[in-house]
């Protein structure tokens, strides 16, 4: 399996980089209670650094994290030992019965592994399926809007003991995001470079919400988790299994 997020990019995002799970997790909390889901097991695609996993499994909430980035899941597992963790890839995991199926963090759009509206779909009937009745599916992903048409955005994020480099574009036609991420981590009185790119599938929310119809789900809209607004191009679904 290839090193998405490797052991440095993984740190970096975990002390970095925490606030949009952190904030997202209040949000995720409110909808599961208005759905009168207050235990059971929530399987959480792309789980990272395991910073929600945490909220989660304190709130009382059995949890299974799933991510294809092995550094990320260490982190998560010494996190939060008693939740289960596997590495793994979000559209073909084993997901088993469950409440909800959470993914915060554009997970969805990430094109590290197929990811075809047939795959998506795919993923999303599996999901229905294993939901239990009235359970519910949260997810956000990117929209267009990170970059102008035809230019490159850029701009680096520094902490103590890191810095991050990123070049952002928008391919329209491909409705593709393209991130190249330069991260610099220092080791002793060196700093040491990783390079990575990632693809991101840019959706059409009209669309997506049109598909989880078609496959069972009543769907929600929204640009916020609760009172936390996702920072732009970014938007969340919210789709429940009628009970």
């Amino acid at each position: 399996m290839t090193a998405w997020y490797g052991e440095d990019l993984a740190y970096i995002h975990d002390v970095g980089f925490r606030d949009y799970a952190l904030k997202s997790a209040p949000g995720i909390l409110d909808i599961l209670k208005h759905r009168e889901i207050q235990s059971g097991l929530i399987v959480e695609l792309g789980c990272g650094s395991g910073l929600s996993t945490e909220i989660l499994h304190q709130s009382g909430y059995q949890v299974l994290g799933i991510d294809i980035s092995a550094a990320m899941v260490a982190i998560a597992q010494t996190r939060v030992p008693t939740a289960e963790f596997r590495v793994d890839s979000l559209f073909t995991a084993e997901i088993p019965p469950c409440c909800a199926v959470i993914s915060i963090g554009e997970c969805l759009s990430y094109a590290f592994d197929a990811n075809s509206d047939a795959v998506l779909e795919a993923l999303f009937q599996r999901i229905y399926q294993t939901l239990l009745p009235g359970g519910v599916f949260i997810f956000d992903v990117v929209v267009p809007g990170h970059a102008a048409p035809g230019e490159v955005a850029r701009h680096f994020t520094e902490g103590q003991d890191w810095i991050v480099l990123v070049e952002k574009q928008e391919d329209p036609i491909q409705q593709l995001l393209t991130r190249r991420i330069i991260a610099l981590r220092q080791v002793g009185d060196l700093y040491r470079r990783t390079d990575e790119v990632h693809f991101l599938r840019l959706f059409n929310m009209e669309n997506l919400a049109k598909t989880l119809r078609q496959n069972g789900f009543q769907v929600d809209i929204t640009d916020r988790y609760g009172a936390f607004s996702l920072p732009p191009a970014r938007m969340v679904a919210i789709a429940y299994k009628p009970i």
